[in-house]
C-alpha cells in the first residue's frame, strides 16, 4: 500500500467510488458521513480523495477505497470523468475543505469508478476523514456533496445500460437465491416494475439460472426454490454472440 508520508497529493486530481449493493430494502449505495467541523453536519459523500502524483488511477481508487471504508479486492470499473467548475459550489463542502486540504480552493477534476458488491461479504469500516460508512437506500438519496448525486447518477445510467448485456446483477446476490431476489433486483436496478410471469419465463428460458431442486427453510411464507447462476449457460451465450439481457 502507499503511504501519504511518501508520496505527495496531487491537488487537482481525485477519485471517488460508487459501491452498490442490495438487501431487502433493495438496491443500496454505500456513502460516507465525513467528520464534522464546526457547524452543522456536512451532506454524505461517495467514497474519495485525491490521488498521488506517481500512482495510477485505478490502484488510487482501491487504495483511496480502503482508507475511507475497509473495503478491498472489489471489481471496479471507470464511469468517466467530472471536472464541472460549480463542482465547488456549496459553502459547506468549501467550509470542510479548509479542514482538511492544503489548496482548498484548487479546482478538482475527478475520475469516478463503480462497483456491485454482495452486502452479506462485506463490512465497511470508516477510518480516515470518514466517520461512518453507511448503505442508504438509492432511491432515498436526494442530495450529496460536491456534484456526487450526479456521479451516483451516472453510475446508475451506466449500471442500467450494462445489465442489458450481461447479467452483472448476480454480483449483487448471494451464491445461493430465490427468483423473487432476482426479480426484486432487477426491478430495483431499473427503476420500475417488471412483470413477474415475462421476467422469470425469459430468465428461465436463457438458461443463466438452474435449479438446487431444494426449497427454503424457516420462512413464514410458501417456501420458493432455491437456484444458483449458471456461469457455463451464461459462457456459452456470450460465446454465441448473444447480448440481450436486458427487460
Amino acid at each position: 500500500m502507499i503511504s501519504k508520508k511518501m508520496h505527495k497529493l496531487n491537488p487537482k486530481i481525485s477519485t471517488d467510488c460508487v459501491i452498490f449493493g442490495f438487501d431487502e430494502d433493495g438496491l443500496q449505495v454505500l456513502l460516507i458521513e465525513r467528520k464534522p467541523i464546526a457547524g452543522p453536519t456536512e451532506n454524505k459523500a461517495l467514497p474519495g480523495d485525491l490521488i498521488f502524483d506517481d500512482e495510477d488511477l485505478d490502484d488510487a481508487a482501491n487504495r483511496v477505497l480502503k482508507e475511507l471504508t475497509g473495503l478491498t479486492d472489489i471489481f471496479l470499473e471507470q464511469i468517466g470523468a467530472f471536472g464541472s467548475p460549480e463542482r465547488l459550489s456549496k459553502p459547506e463542502d468549501k467550509k470542510w475543505l479548509e479542514s482538511v486540504r492544503q489548496y482548498p480552493d484548487e479546482r478538482v477534476i475527478t475520475i469516478a469508478y463503480y462497483s456491485l458488491v454482495n452486502k452479506n461479504l462485506y463490512q465497511p469500516q470508516a477510518s480516515s476523514f470518514a466517520q461512518n460508512a453507511v448503505w442508504v437506500p438509492v432511491e432515498q438519496v436526494e442530495d450529496l456533496a460536491f456534484d456526487h448525486f450526479e456521479i451516483l447518477q451516472a453510475a446508475l445510467k451506466q449500471l442500467r445500460s450494462k445489465l442489458r448485456t450481461q447479467p452483472i446483477g448476480f454480483n449483487l446476490l448471494p451464491e445461493n437465491f430465490v427468483l423473487s431476489d432476482l426479480h426484486k433486483l432487477y426491478e430495483s436496478i431499473l427503476g420500475r416494475p417488471l412483470d413477474k410471469r415475462n421476467f422469470r419465463r425469459k430468465i428461465n428460458k436463457l438458461g443463466i439460472v438452474e435449479s438446487l431442486n431444494k426449497k427454503q427453510t424457516g420462512v413464514p411464507h410458501k417456501p420458493s426454490l432455491i437456484y444458483k447462476f449458471n456461469e457455463g449457460n451464461y459462457e456459452r451465450l456470450m460465446k454465441e454472440g448473444y447480448d440481450n439481457f436486458g427487460f
